[in-house]
């Protein structure tokens, strides 16, 4: 095969360089998948190489970069060589692109790209710390690369952390916007020029590659960005004069969430939150007991009244018969639940390491919006919705938490702004 010209914006000439990462992230218009589906395929032509493209979600081939892959293919002329498949694209000399998505796979499903050279990660600001856990070590090649092309999102999604916040020494990391491609044309410039006049909040996320402190649409966008502000986003230490109330989220497939909190007259003091899947009760009961805590109640949702056939007990019983209070949610609306716990944000401080997690979720709980409205619906079920959900109950309960013996504010301010390390206490 001869070797074919190939011409890429200046910042990614390293593509042709050998990394064991390749990441490219930025904005609209900044040429990055274009360029790693020319890359990939001048070097498939060249010799013979196993790519697998992949995202964190593909419900069908339509979802991935398959499309891009094939139109390129003919831009370059090599329509002959390389023979584009309903899902899979094969050259000549037994070049092969697949495709997957990566949310569905499990470590031993996953073992079939084990001779993967090259693997393509698009879209990879939605790629799970999960998914990216089970991938890396999978693609282990003698010289195998992993490339990654994303548009940032939240500065706490885990790619971003890994890839930018602290990248691997054998990772070539480079931004790449609409004003690093020579060949940005004319049509999104005018976009590019009236999405900065008419949208600026999201045009420095949408053209500028920059992160966003909440995902567009997020239902407690305002309240969380005003959180952050205030600096209610903090170190938040137990203060052993208050009980340590919990409110539950209850899953077992899904993730069953815990909130660990303690009141103080209005303040709500939230030190930990807890998450995870397949644990049975008494292991939560014993997660928690671990904590050296003074303990307050344990608010469970309605479900938890509800009889279980494989105890005959309802969970709070089963909580109950380890010597917990407990108090079953009564069911509330959703609408009105997200409105209590908006009148609530405003007294809430969170711990900035133990509630991380939390604070990821409210950032990402957002609604569902339909194709054939266009207007925003009912709050999206996914892993980020558990944490939300129990936040919400927590605004629906947060009044009716009473500490026995509530004693008096603290003298130094009636809401703390500052944290004293010899104190141990928020003052």
């Amino acid at each position: 095969m001869r070797e074919l010209p190939l011409e890429l914006p200046k910042k990614l000439g390293f593509l042709l360089e050998p990394h064991r990462y390749k990441v490219v992230y930025g904005g609209r218009g900044s040429a990055k998948s274009w360029s790693f589906a020319r890359t990939l395929i001048a070097l498939g032509a060249s010799r013979p190489l196993r790519i697998l493209c992949a995202r964190e979600f593909q419900r069908s081939i339509k979802d991935s970069v398959h499309r891009l892959l094939s139109d390129q293919i003919q831009k370059m002329g090599l329509g002959a060589f390389y023979e584009v498949l309903e899902s899979e694209i094969r050259g000549r000399n037994g070049t092969e692109f697949i495709f997957a998505g990566l949310a569905g796979h499990t470590i031993e499903s996953i073992k079939s790209y084990e001779g993967v050279n090259i693997a393509w990660i698009e879209e990879a600001q939605t790629v799970s710390k999960r998914s990216w856990d089970i991938l890396t070590p999978t693609i282990r090649a003698q010289g195998s690369e992993i490339w990654v092309s994303f548009n940032p999102a939240l500065d706490t999604d885990d790619t971003w952390r890994r890839f930018v916040g602290s990248p691997p020494p054998s990772a070539k990391v480079t931004s790449m916007n609409y004003n690093d491609n020579q060949w940005f044309p004319d049509v999104l410039e005018a976009e590019r020029l009236y999405c900065k006049q008419h949208n600026p909040v999201d045009y420095a996320n949408i053209w500028e590659g920059k992160c966003v402190s909440v995902v567009s649409g997020a239902i407690y966008a305002r309240e969380v960005i005003d959180m952050m502000e205030e600096n209610r986003v903090r170190p938040v230490p137990y203060d052993p004069g208050l009980p340590v109330h919990t409110v539950w989220d209850l899953g077992w497939n899904d993730a069953n969430s815990v909130i660990l909190l303690q009141r103080l007259h209005s303040e709500v003091r939230i030190l930990e939150y807890l998450e995870g899947s397949h644990q049975s009760l008494p292991e939560w009961v014993a997660e928690l007991q671990k904590r050296r805590y003074v303990w307050g109640t344990d608010y469970l949702p309605h479900d938890g009244g509800q009889t279980r056939g494989q105890t005959g007990k309802t969970d709070a019983q089963v909580v109950r018969s380890f010597g917990r209070r407990v108090e079953v949610m009564p069911r509330s609306d959703i609408e009105v639940g997200i409105r209590a716990a908006r009148g609530m944000f405003p007294r809430v401080y969170m711990d900035e390491v133990k509630c991380a997690r939390l604070v990821d979720c409210l950032k990402r709980y957002r609604r569902s919006v339909p194709v054939s409205t266009g207007e925003p619906a009912s709050p999206v079920h996914d892993e980020y919705s558990h944490g939300a959900d129990a936040f919400r109950g927590l605004g629906m309960i947060v009044d009716k938490i009473r500490n026995a013996g509530d004693r008096a504010p603290l003298q130094v301010l009636p809401s703390f702004t500052s944290f004293d390390a010899s104190m141990g206490a928020l003052g």
